[in-house]
């Protein structure tokens, strides 16, 4: 048989069609990953440290990256999170991809990582996809 012949079920079958991609749409600029966490979004990295250092109350940095499926799976849970700890509790998002330099600052190596910081310290971490009441035990002090 000729070399380029299909045989068995693509016998008969056209070959893979070549199609130009899409080309985005006019208008305004696809929305800021940040933007779109809410105010919880690290904008800048010295933002970071000032707001866990100067914070009153516990700290929750949520490290997570645009590309990684548990953590856009957990990114509505993280928001009620946040919604819900409003005044007791400050949840902060950082996209390890727009500052990787904070997430070697911290040690993160893995997506989604969870650090809870009091007093401006490292107090409990967490990897990986969690329940919602995981994420909160890390917030309530243990006696």
């Amino acid at each position: 048989m000729p070399r380029g012949t299909r045989r068995g079920a693509l016998a008969g079958r056209p070959g893979p069609v070549s199609r130009p991609l899409p080309t985005p749409p006019p208008g305004p600029p696809p929305q800021d990953p940040a933007a779109r966490r809410g105010s919880g979004g690290l904008q800048e990295p010295r933002d970071l440290e000032e707001r866990v250092l100067t914070s009153a109350v516990p700290v929750l940095l949520a490290f997570t990256a645009d590309w990684c499926a548990p953590c856009r799976q957990m990114e509505p849970v993280v928001g009620e999170l946040a919604r819900e700890l409003t005044g007791r509790a400050l949840v902060l998002t950082v996209d390890v991809g727009e500052h990787p330099e904070v997430a070697r600052a911290h040690g993160v190596t893995a997506v989604p990582c969870y650090l809870a910081c009091t007093g401006g310290r490292e107090t409990a971490r967490l990897v990986g996809a969690r329940p919602k009441a995981e994420l909160r035990a890390l917030l309530t002090p243990r006696t």
